[in-house]
């Protein structure tokens, strides 16, 4: 079993940044492939980033170039910088692992979830 649990999230200013992260517990945190999915008001939750516990990284193509995904495993921790944040990129963002070291985009193939932190971006 896997606990996470996201913080980080807030408001802020189209253009602007933040950094959400996910602190995970429960089991060896280094043979998890993480990702990060949002969901904004009415819409279904979407992938956003993936990495796996080799670093192979993914990102949907509406964030590339703005958002990086990282890992320390010494801290079991993973985060998600957000920066030329867009009204757009609002929703509540949820941290998902999956045991499994192949990077997967859909929600179904995660095993675990966070209960969500809220990034709220305004124009």
């Amino acid at each position: 079993q896997v606990q996470l649990v996201e913080s980080g999230g807030g408001l802020v200013q189209a253009g602007g940044s933040l950094r959400v992260s996910c602190v995970a517990s429960g089991r060896t945190f280094s043979g998890l492939t993480m990702g990060w999915f949002r969901q904004a008001p009415g819409q279904e939750r979407e992938f956003v980033a993936a990495i796996s516990w080799a670093a192979n990284i993914y990102y949907t193509d509406s964030v590339k170039g703005r958002f990086t995904i990282s890992r320390d495993n010494a801290k079991n921790t993973l985060y998600l910088q957000m920066n030329s944040l867009k009204p757009e990129d609002t929703a509540v963002y949820y941290c998902a692992a999956r045991a499994s070291p192949v990077v997967k985009k859909i929600t179904t193939d995660y095993d675990y979830w966070g209960q969500g932190t809220q990034v709220t971006v305004s124009s």
